[in-house]
């Protein structure tokens, strides 16, 4: 896919250059009660683009939105966290407040559109993680400026269209996470791709339920049952867990930890709750990311918060790790996943956007991305 990149830019010396950028971190109370920004991956994923126009002189105007304030000021998510953490990495540029403190940003309302743009030169869009919103700082500025992608944008496109386009193979295709529905659409697109993908998480229990097992107190998605039926019937290697980690009836987790923990291979028993792929099948994922020669991976395979249900994503993370594999991790609670046992840098690409990534895969387009192809005809 060809974008617009930064050197097909008019002469941003002495412009003003607007970025919307995805600077959507995770926050913290530090032990004096500061909001601090938790984890700063997206702040210095944004730095290239940003480092490069102001070293060829131009006026940065930084905007994102942070966590989801509902169109309304919202004092949890308010960007002075991220601009602290930002303005230490980089100087001479200027941050707006949280573009989703107003209703026209999730409205892509044209009034918004051209207060974002007012006394801007250029737009340049690389926040990936929002590609996929057809939001106002996303869609609206490459109408009306010259618009460009920025590194990190560039970066993801190429990566991902790789996957869609020419990956090595064998290609193994890992996907968690809680919900069959939330990620359908992508596992329909990957199983026309991979050689083999391997499902875990909350969401393998809808497929377990459609193969006939009793899977317990389990999370699954009756109304997914029939779907995944007809996904295991498809002929396409579809991996799932012959043992979970489950716990038992009277059991929390989260906040509170409590109960006893057992590995079920086949059915579990009444009440019990699936929370986790078991070692077997932790070890035979591992040993398919290990013969293959591309890798993507998005969603956890249990619980990995709660220790007693981390290890089958920690087989997975060190897998991928270890793999000699292209490697690709989907952002999200992956990507968190990864950084919690310091592998982020043993991956060829980890992405900034979990969403995005997906629908990537699935529909091969995104709406940030059309509206910067549209623009192209400006420069």
């Amino acid at each position: 896919m060809r974008l617009p990149q930064l050197e097909n830019l008019p002469d941003v010396k002495g412009k003003s250059v607007l970025v919307r950028s995805d600077l959507n971190v995770p926050l913290a109370t530090d032990a004096s009660g500061k909001t601090v920004v938790a984890d700063d991956f997206r702040v210095r994923a944004a730095l290239p683009t940003l480092q490069w126009l102001k070293d060829r002189g131009a006026r940065i105007t930084v905007c994102s939105h942070l966590g989801r304030p509902k169109g309304k000021a919202d004092d949890r998510y308010r960007m002075a966290p991220v601009a602290e953490r930002l303005f230490e990495l980089i100087d001479g540029v200027e941050l707006l407040e949280n573009l989703r403190f107003s209703p026209g940003e999730e409205g892509n309302d044209s009034a918004f559109v051209q207060e974002l743009i007012k006394g801007q030169d250029i737009y340049v869009d690389d926040a990936f993680g929002a590609a996929h919103r057809a939001h106002a700082s996303i869609v609206g500025p490459p109408a009306h400026l010259p618009s460009a992608a920025g590194r990190l944008l560039a970066k993801e496109v190429e990566v991902l269209s790789s996957l869609v386009e020419s990956p090595a193979q064998p290609f193994v295709a890992i996907v968690g996470g809680a919900k069959v529905s939330d990620k359908l659409g992508v596992m329909k697109a990957l199983l026309e791709r991979v050689d083999a993908l391997a499902v875990g998480g909350g969401m393998c229990f809808t497929f377990l339920k459609a193969q006939g097992y009793d899977i317990g107190d389990s999370l699954f998605e009756a109304d997914q049952v029939q779907t995944c039926e007809e996904l295991l019937a498809s002929g396409r290697r579809i991996l799932l867990p012959t043992d979970v980690v489950a716990l038992s009836p009277d059991g929390t987790f989260g906040s509170t930890k409590t109960g006893d923990v057992k590995v079920f291979s086949g059915n579990l028993e009444p009440g019990w709750k699936g929370l986790d792929i078991g070692p077997e099948s932790a070890a035979s994922f591992a040993k398919e990311i290990a013969n293959a020669k591309t890798v993507f991976w998005n969603g956890p395979m249990g619980v990995f918060e709660d220790p007693r249900f981390a290890d089958g994503t920690k087989a997975v993370a060190e897998a991928v790790a270890r793999s000699d594999a292209f490697s690709v991790v989907g952002g999200g609670d992956s990507a968190a996943a990864l950084a919690q046992m310091h592998l982020d840098d043993a991956v060829s690409h980890l992405s900034t956007g979990g969403g995005a990534s997906l629908e990537f895969l699935e529909q091969g387009d995104l709406p940030g991305l059309a509206a910067l192809r549209d623009s192209a005809g400006r420069l």
